[in-house]
């Protein structure tokens, strides 16, 4: 079997679905090959000289493997001019690359001509005429080799962003090696399923989609014994020393969904996603064993967050590796002695969603945050040494521009604490519990879109969220300084490596 995760992802870790699913199928005694067609079509797409010739291309051209060398050296880390002018140039050579075939290729996006992800008919349309994506070339001359002896082949689809290159590379294998079953799954394909109006587009294309943890059905489908999928994940097959990264990030998810669950109009409960975690034990030592075998720069933990009990376990057994990963403002936290003993155990920095600074927002989200401890918690958290990454969300059903306004009020007051920020503006998931509440509207055009516009019960619209983000929450200097720390293209997958 040949495991492939496709373009366009960041680059700058081994994509950890294949990677799991790869330690099942070898545990089975199931042969497999891994495919990181991101990271190895970006590089390709590189070597390739664009058409432009104008001063910025030209020097981005001549410099773009001393750019791709000083992301993967750790020196740069400390220096963000550098860091930036090596991110900015090879995004630009990626976007005039593709540029003759009408498509937008980023570190970290992908759009071609008027084509969209979350149209049916977009993605038949670009597994139909796969010689139109500017990665056809790439994907051309590596499935031979790849494709040698398989009889099918996964794609690992978990974002938008990966959805018109995977179809484009669906269509490709269909049209030249149609003895090839095609299984997909992901992020992406667990969305789409879980819609409760799905009906499968792509039966003619795709053999088979997989929601959720794909260990157990893809053993079923290669006519397995499913009882031992919890095996350790194996990256030996990726390329793990061309990353964009200095050193080895390492994913590792210890379980697929949210403890928490309660949140309004979260995506993971509008879906149905069940918690499933692996055993604390097992995953510490996982861990370990991870650490020991691939000496990792740092550890990503995936979880969309973190249980108290498993930091608690990573406390009392450390991996030997610095880490990073989402967490919920949790009471354990603020204990000075719980944050120091985090920060002891390798934890550089720390995904938090502080969504919004105002009570009553939050109380009507049921975030279960309590902006007193949360205050508590940030400088709990500066003073162990362990940075912020901080989520904002604006734009929610309860929130008004007089609430946005005291979640600027909270920012400015913990700004010393908070490292990084993401501000984001509220999207409304379609098949919600709560969106028959209001009225709603198209937000994205297409049948497979997760979203719905819907129309603010307080005049609070999108355009006047991103007014307000833009000519007032940017502004002060201490929140600005903020902003501008956030790593371009790589955001939060780099910002670890930034902390001292």
């Amino acid at each position: 079997m040949l495991l492939i995760f496709p373009p366009i992802a960041k680059a700058c870790e081994p994509p950890a679905g294949i990677a799991r699913l790869a330690g099942a199928l070898q545990a089975n005694n199931i042969p497999c090959r891994l495919w990181d067609a991101n990271l190895e079509g970006q590089l390709w797409l590189l070597e390739q000289q664009p058409e432009a010739d104008d001063t910025w291309t030209g020097r981005a051209w001549r410099s773009r493997q001393n750019h791709l060398a000083a992301l993967r050296d750790r020196r740069t880390y400390a220096n963000p001019g550098r860091y930036a002018t090596a991110v900015n140039d090879l995004n630009h050579l990626l976007l005039m690359a593709a540029k003759p075939l009408q498509a937008e290729v980023g570190l970290a996006d992908y759009r071609q001509s008027d084509l969209t992800p979350v149209r049916s008919t977009d993605l038949l349309q670009v597994a139909a005429r796969p010689e139109l994506n500017p990665f056809f070339p790439f994907f051309q001359q590596r499935l031979p080799q790849l494709l040698d002896g398989m009889t099918t082949v996964g794609i690992s689809l978990n974002f938008l962003s990966q959805a018109l290159c995977s179809f484009s590379l669906i269509g490709l294998i269909r049209q030249q090696y149609p003895q090839i079953r095609i299984v997909v799954g992901g992020g992406l394909v667990t969305s789409w399923l879980s819609r409760p109006d799905w009906q499968n587009p792509f039966g003619d294309l795709i053999d088979h989609l997989i929601a959720g943890p794909g260990e157990g059905p893809l053993l079923a489908l290669m006519g397995h014994n499913t009882s031992y999928c919890n095996s350790l994940p194996d990256y030996q097959q990726l390329p793990l020393q061309q990353y964009l990264s200095p050193g080895l990030i390492l994913p590792y998810s210890t379980a697929s969904g949210c403890w928490w669950n309660r949140c309004s109009f979260c995506p993971e409960r509008a879906e149905g996603s069940r918690f499933l975690p692996l055993p604390i034990p097992q995953v510490l030592a996982e861990l370990q064993q991870l650490v020991q075998q691939y000496q990792p720069t740092v550890l990503h933990l995936l979880d969309n967050a973190l249980s108290p009990a498993l930091l608690q376990g990573l406390i009392k057994q450390p991996s030997g590796a610095p880490w990073y990963g989402f967490v919920r403002f949790e009471r354990q936290l603020t204990d000075p002695q719980f944050c120091y003993a985090l920060k002891q155990s390798g934890c550089v920095m720390l995904k938090l969603g502080i969504e919004s600074g105002d009570q009553a927002v939050l109380d009507r989200l049921h975030k279960g945050i309590e902006l007193e401890m949360a205050g508590l918690i940030l400088e709990n958290l500066r003073a162990a040494g362990i940075a912020v990454y901080g989520y904002l969300l604006f734009g929610t059903p309860a929130e008004d521009e007089a609430a946005a306004r005291r979640t600027l009020a909270f920012v400015q007051q913990h700004h010393a604490a908070i490292t990084f920020l993401n501000l984001a503006v509220f999207n409304m998931p379609l098949f919600g519990d709560e969106v028959a509440d209001y009225e709603t509207e198209l937000f994205y055009e297409g049948d497979l879109s997760l979203y719905t516009g819907f129309k603010h019960p307080k005049g609070w619209g999108r355009g006047e969220v991103r007014r307000f983000l833009r000519q007032e929450f940017s502004r002060p200097p201490e929140i600005a300084a903020i902003i501008r720390r956030d790593p371009p293209q790589f955001t939060s997958n780099h910002a670890a490596l930034f902390v001292p």
